[in-house]
């Protein structure tokens, strides 16, 4: 059987005759509303998600196949945890707590595309994507939850492949996740004041000074980036290195004027 295959990347239940499928699917002769309305069923669960589609089309008969791949991992956990990003400093921040239900969902979902041969490998795999991402499983993070894993802890949920959660656990992961934004945003502010505090006690210091000191009262690297001033003598000059060039510049160009005007005194 000749077949011909278009593959795409499209949001879930969002596909549209418009590019990329429309003007791929035209010259192959099939109907683009019957495949548009077919991946768009295939895909209602990705909503939101960016989803890789093959459509396989016998050349003869205009009949058609679709296959659906899956989000990375990392975009179905930001799913499951009602998240925006993952955390911008995964081994201080935490920005969502997840349970193993979801951990086993989501290793079903990408049974075929990770590496695991059995589903308590591609959970732990799951495991190691949150662990990275700040998203801890049954509140420890996700290193330590693979140690669960190995200890047998999950067994049962693994076994029995569950992956629905009641109501009330749901409000419950809502609330953790509230709770733990919260927390971030306090620690983020305490950082912030205790920063402008060392720069404030050490201005007119060397710049490598200041930033040892903020290292030394243990504040995350890019806070220091973004607060560290841009020269030694903090506060003292509050030029940066662009503008004393400019300064320089304008003096050089006041130089001769100044010549001039000492022989004109001659004269």
């Amino acid at each position: 059987m000749a077949t011909d295959t278009v593959e795409a990347l499209i949001e879930g239940g969002k596909a549209t005759a418009a590019p990329p499928l429309g003007p791929s699917l035209g010259p192959m002769g099939v109907n683009i509303g019957q495949v548009i309305s077919k991946i768009n069923e295939k895909t209602a669960s990705f909503k939101g998600m960016q989803v890789p589609v093959k459509i396989i089309i016998d050349k003869e008969t205009k009949e058609f196949n679709i296959e659906i791949g899956t989000p990375p991992a990392s975009a179905l956990i930001k799913k499951e945890a009602g998240l925006e990003k993952g955390s911008g400093n995964p081994l201080a921040d935490k920005v969502a707590d997840l349970r193993i239900e979801n951990i086993i969902k989501i290793a079903k979902m990408k049974e075929s595309n990770i590496m695991g041969k059995t589903l308590k490998e591609k959970v732990k795999e799951v495991m190691g994507t949150c662990n990275s991402m700040g998203v801890m499983i049954e509140g420890v993070s996700g290193r330590d939850a693979i140690k669960l894993v190995n200890e047998g802890k999950f067994d049962k949920e693994i076994r029995e492949e569950k992956t629905e959660l009641t109501a009330e656990e749901l409000k419950q992961m809502e609330e953790e996740r509230r709770k733990l934004a919260e927390e971030i945003e306090k620690r983020k502010a305490e950082f912030e004041a205790l920063a402008k505090k060392i720069i404030a006690e050490n201005a007119g210091k060397e710049r490598s000074f200041i930033k040892a000191k903020m290292i030394e009262a243990g504040l995350p690297d890019k806070l220091i980036k973004e607060l560290l001033p841009v020269e030694g003598a903090a506060g003292a000059t509050g030029a940066s290195g662009a503008e004393k060039k400019e300064g320089k510049a304008e003096e050089a160009k006041k130089e001769p004027e100044k010549k001039t005007d000492k022989k004109e005194a001659k004269k």
